[in-house]
């Protein structure tokens, strides 16, 4: 989920003219802006479908597209290591939702910031090349959940604290453990979360009612 253009700008640094407008659902496939370092050192937004096909994969087509990495084993495994070593993104956000099991099903809930701030996940990019071009796809990193999530879900995204934002994009650094150390659970004290309704559930639905707070059981 994201906000307007100028917010996302001024909060990552980015130096474009890029436009996208406010989204409240979305779905793996879609394409979506996300941050990258430019040639020359910047941070620029670039669009990219969500689901990773690796530049290896000879038909997209009978290919599964991971939507997530795992980020303790991203750096070593054969479908990210290549994107975990040269192609480190940051997919902005305004919030998530993740999904806590029950009795009655499962209750979607929305997480973001405790002060309502953009903040960066942790992604890889991938080029594949096809009939038309360059195709670009990433996955999003998740890692173990805080004290807040646990209680959600078995995991969460990998979110990269903003002083740490040049360090993750820097293309120059391949330490693999100081990049790991970058991908720890975020600080439960930064963040909020409550349950939304169940509408959420369809991609088909992409309106500002899906982020408001409902009891549980109401939704």
């Amino acid at each position: 989920m994201y906000g307007p253009t100028s917010r996302y700008r001024e909060h990552f640094g980015a130096e474009d003219e890029f436009e996208f407008r406010p989204r409240y659902n979305i779905a793996p496939s879609l394409s979506l802006p996300v941050v990258a370092a430019t040639a020359d050192g910047h941070r620029a937004f670039i669009d990219a479908r969500w689901g990773l096909i690796p530049s290896w994969v000879k038909d997209p087509e009978q290919f599964t597209r991971p939507i997530n990495a795992k980020a303790e084993t991203a750096a070593v495994k054969p479908m990210f290591r290549h994107a975990f070593r040269s192609g480190r993104i940051l997919v902005p956000a305004d919030a998530f939702y993740e999904w806590q099991a029950g009795a009655a099903g499962k209750q979607p809930y929305l997480i973001r910031m405790k002060d309502a701030s953009p903040f960066g996940m942790a992604g890889l990019l991938e080029h594949w090349q096809g009939p038309e071009g360059d195709v670009r796809t990433f996955a999003i990193l998740t890692t173990s959940p805080n004290a807040l999530m646990a209680g959600i879900h078995t995991r969460m995204p990998a979110i990269i604290a903003p002083e740490q934002y040049e360090t993750w994009l820097n293309p120059q650094l391949t330490d693999v453990g100081q990049l790991l150390a970058l991908l720890g659970p975020y600080p439960e004290q930064l963040m909020a979360a409550y349950p939304v309704t169940r509408r959420v559930n369809s991609p088909a639905n992409d309106d500002a009612d899906l982020i408001v707070r409902c009891a549980a059981s109401e939704s």
